[in-house]
């Protein structure tokens, strides 16, 4: 019932890693916090210095930019993760690999709650006629009803959308190694989308590759950082993560 009246417990609830018997590093905790604060930070720094923000309605373009742009990154991730556990699951021995298969159902299922949170605006809200004529069907309470499950998912999908970035899709439930190794793939593959679609074009060519390319580099230290830290605190090995 928590979970009904307050969507941001629910979010915990969905995008926060969960297995009983994970590592937790407080230390490792706050890098991933500070790691997205800081990102973001580095975004306002650098649309307020070059001016992309000048006025009421840039603020309002920018923040649905920034929206997007995290959207886009969390459906990146979606992408990659299957790869990146099919990968790790492939070099794992048996039975690790049963192991890790099942641990992976949380993760899934986190993903398919945003997407499922995240389909419930346009049924609300889209214009075209199949919404329309659902939305005529169900009548005045259902549309009550709708309205109520809309704002429930704004603020269930926004705060997932975060804890989903830093705690990458909850897949310390798989393994605590395996964090660190989606985020490093999932900067490079961000930055190389920026380089493709031209993101940053109103920004000084200096500029713009410094934080284009600043931004996977700092992931990738920090990361490589933190399976140090896990190997050399928790005993937590790459060898011993796929040979039982």
């Amino acid at each position: 019932m928590r979970c009904v009246r307050n969507p941001f417990y629910a979010a915990q609830r969905v995008f926060r890693p969960s297995r009983p018997d994970r590592v937790e590093d407080p230390t490792i905790g706050r890098l991933q916090l500070w790691r997205s604060v800081l990102g973001i930070a580095a975004w306002l720094w650098l649309t307020i210095t070059y001016g992309l923000i000048s006025d009421t309605s840039d603020a309002g373009s920018a923040l649905s930019d920034r929206f997007s742009q995290s959207w886009t990154s969390v459906l990146v991730l979606i992408c990659t993760f299957p790869v990146v556990l099919g990968v790790f699951v492939a070099a794992a021995r048996q039975p690790l690999r049963r192991l890790y298969l099942r641990r992976a159902l949380r993760p899934l299922a986190s993903i398919g709650a945003l997407l499922g949170a995240m389909a419930t605006f346009p049924l609300a809200m889209a214009p075209d006629p199949v919404t329309r004529g659902f939305r005529d069907l169900i009548g005045l309470p259902g549309k009550f009803l709708l309205f109520l499950a809309c704002a429930w998912s704004v603020g269930f999908a926004l705060y997932g959308l975060g804890l989903s970035l830093i705690h990458v899709l909850r897949t310390a439930d798989i393994h605590e190694l395996v964090p660190p190794s989606l985020a490093i793939v999932l900067s490079w593959e961000l930055a190389l989308l920026d380089v493709i679609t031209g993101a940053y074009a109103g920004v000084p060519l200096l500029a713009r590759v410094v934080f284009m390319m600043g931004a996977p580099i700092t992931v990738t230290a920090l990361s490589l950082w933190e399976i140090r830290r896990l190997r050399e605190r928790h005993g937590l090995t790459l060898r011993q993560a796929l040979h039982p």
